[in-house]
């Protein structure tokens, strides 16, 4: 289960246990008058770029402020699937978002578990012959293709990121809503009724908080589902064509996607929840209403995929919150109010190795570095 720096768990404890814990304790201290980098969110890509911050701008002050603990939403609570690309395919200047994962965790030396034996997709229409896979799921599901890709173990990726940021001399606020951002004259954030002084800002609450990244009407929240298994044997994994350790998701419709856990563990996952507002997140359980229903869903899902799961346990129950952008392009572009505030999320699920990938760019264009993407210039034009 997740724990938050004081031993508590996340106020979002309604989302259920995730298979994996979050080890990083924040340092108490007093919030600061001025920072020169103000990061918002401590998710993958917020501590992503405080680590990269420091490293390129050593001189100036980097600061994560997080309305909860570290990882305590979408990142803490994703499928720990690593995909190359976006959820809209290849982007203009995007480059390869697996090999740059790779090459943050050798420089930042974090261990997640990260491996990349490529990824499965399923299909119930033109399935290869010699298709590992035949599971029973609105037709016959098997293999179409074989994709680059991997998994990680989001738990340890969030405590490593941490640790980073925090030892090339980021300071971690938890517990740090940012409430407001003024833009009249400097840039200032409102924190737990502290008025912060910030050089330049981005925002990396993805699903949340979208008015403070005034993307309340550009991009859409929801909330998704996952479980996980009991421990299979050995051959109950060859018999589901998944001894060879690759997560896998379905081209078509209904939705399925998953990929092996420590332990002969599976975790499946599959539904969404539709939100008026993202505020909705705050005080939704999955044990109660849509979610609950689209977790049995789930469940019966699982059991009637193959002989070898219809009668397995499930350990772990939970679900986490993503934002889906439009044309299910990931957002990363100038704040509206400021060309001082960069604004990044919307990954539409694909955001494990991508948001790792993204928030060291977004660092770098703070930094003067780097130039902001092509892909979202005319997403201002749109709305």
């Amino acid at each position: 289960m997740l724990q938050s720096s004081n031993g508590k768990s996340p106020s979002n404890a309604g989302w259920g246990n995730p298979p994996w814990k979050i080890d990083f304790r924040s340092t108490a201290r007093e919030l600061p008058s001025e920072v020169d980098f103000a990061v918002v969110g401590g998710g993958f890509s917020g501590l992503s770029a405080a680590a990269r911050l420091r490293q390129v701008q050593p001189d100036k002050t980097t600061a994560v402020f997080e309305a909860d603990c570290v990882g305590a939403g979408s990142s803490g609570h994703t499928g720990g699937m690593t995909l190359a690309e976006s959820a809209a395919g290849d982007l203009p200047g995007l480059g390869d978002v697996l090999e740059g994962f790779a090459e943050i965790l050798k420089e930042l030396r974090i261990e997640c578990d990260f491996n990349s034996p490529g990824v499965w997709e399923l299909g119930r229409k033109k399935i290869k012959k010699d298709s590992p896979i035949s599971w029973s799921d609105s037709g016959t599901l098997g293999v179409v293709n074989d994709v680059p890709g991997g998994s990680a173990d989001p738990g340890k990726l969030v405590s490593g990121l941490a640790h980073a940021a925090r030892q090339s001399g980021a300071i971690i606020f938890e517990n740090a809503r940012v409430e407001k951002i003024s833009y009249k004259h400097s840039l200032e954030l409102q924190v737990s009724g502290r008025h912060i002084r910030a050089g330049q800002i981005l925002i990396v609450t993805n699903a949340e908080s979208l008015e403070l990244s005034d993307l309340s009407g550009g991009a859409e929240p929801k909330f998704t589902l996952a479980l996980a298994t009991a421990p299979l044997t050995d051959t109950q994994l060859t018999e589901l064509g998944l001894s060879t350790n690759k997560p896998f998701y379905t081209v078509d419709m209904p939705y399925l996607w998953g990929r092996p856990l420590h332990r002969n563990q599976l975790i499946f996952g599959s539904g969404l929840v539709h939100l008026q507002h993202w505020s909705e997140l705050l005080n939704l359980d999955i044990s109660s209403g849509e979610a609950a229903g689209l977790m049995r869903l789930l469940e019966s899902r699982v059991h009637s995929l193959h002989p070898a799961l219809e009668n397995i346990q499930f350990t772990n129950r939970w679900g986490g919150p993503i934002l889906i952008a439009d044309e299910m392009t990931p957002v990363f572009k100038h704040h509206l109010k400021s060309k001082n505030i960069i604004v990044l999320g919307g990954y539409s699920g694909h955001g494990v190795a991508l948001s790792v990938y993204l928030g060291r760019w977004a660092a770098e264009v703070l930094a003067g570095k780097r130039k902001l993407p092509s892909w979202n210039k005319s997403l201002g034009a749109k709305r």
